[in-house]
């Protein structure tokens, strides 16, 4: 199982820009992820879990041989995750980031915009290995989108993130610039590793999909050149 998960250098907490609106569609999107989750424990104990995945998940195969039949995963395996850890840190990242990216766009449009990005993430991993039949799974190609959008909009805001190093971890404040961007960097690079590991040994790769990372964070970012900042030029 490939999931789309964080690596975790630096923690956020919490930016320093209050939103001016109720994000109450990124609650909804928050809900309706550990709606799902808890579903998905149910299922767990029932023995159904695997054929689950293997139905909701995307699994690129599968898209190989019949992209019609199969592009619903692209929307659900957006709200399909494989634990706590993986969950909880996702919607961290969401609750922290997307509230204000969702006051600049508007309601509607964010969903929208939302599910957007996560397409274009799977299709992103998609496009690096179309052959795997491990299924993919996670809300992060999304939500790396929402973070393309806040990089080019709060270059400015401030993030408070905790560096665990164990009894010397600390707490500090970094501009959002050089933070996410230097969170596209270790996914564009652990992409990179992971696909030339996966060459080498001539093999599928599980863990976390990066490319997917890659891909959202790219799609979020072109939003906001093309329509936002295109839209203020004209």
């Amino acid at each position: 199982m490939q999931i789309l998960g964080y690596n975790k250098f630096m923690i956020p907490l919490r930016d320093n820009i209050p939103s001016r609106k109720f994000p109450f569609i990124n609650y909804f999107i928050i809900g309706t992820n550990g709606i799902v989750f808890f579903y998905q424990i149910q299922i767990y104990t029932k023995g159904t879990f695997e054929a689950f995945i293997y139905k909701f998940g995307v699994v690129p195969n599968l898209l190989t041989k019949n992209f019609i039949d199969h592009s619903y995963t692209l929307i659900t395996s957006q709200f399909l995750h494989g634990g706590w850890v993986h969950i909880i840190w996702n919607l961290v990242y969401l609750y922290i980031f997307g509230d204000n990216v969702e006051d600049r766009i508007g309601h509607v449009k964010y969903l929208f915009f939302y599910l957007a990005c996560g397409c274009g993430a799977a299709l992103t991993q998609f496009y690096f290995n179309p052959v795997s039949e491990i299924p993919m799974i996670g809300a992060s190609g999304a939500i790396a989108g929402v973070l393309g959008a806040y990089f080019l909009l709060y270059p400015k805001s401030k993030v408070i993130a905790l560096v665990p190093l164990g009894l010397f971890s600390r707490v500090i404040e970094i501009p959002s610039f050089f933070f996410l961007g230097f969170w596209f960097i270790m996914q564009t690079f652990s992409g990179t590793a992971t696909l030339y590991a996966a060459r080498a040994l001539g093999s599928d790769v599980g863990g976390v999909a990066w490319f997917a990372h890659v891909g959202g964070f790219i799609v979020g970012a072109s939003y906001v050149l093309l329509f936002l900042y295109g839209r203020r030029r004209r």
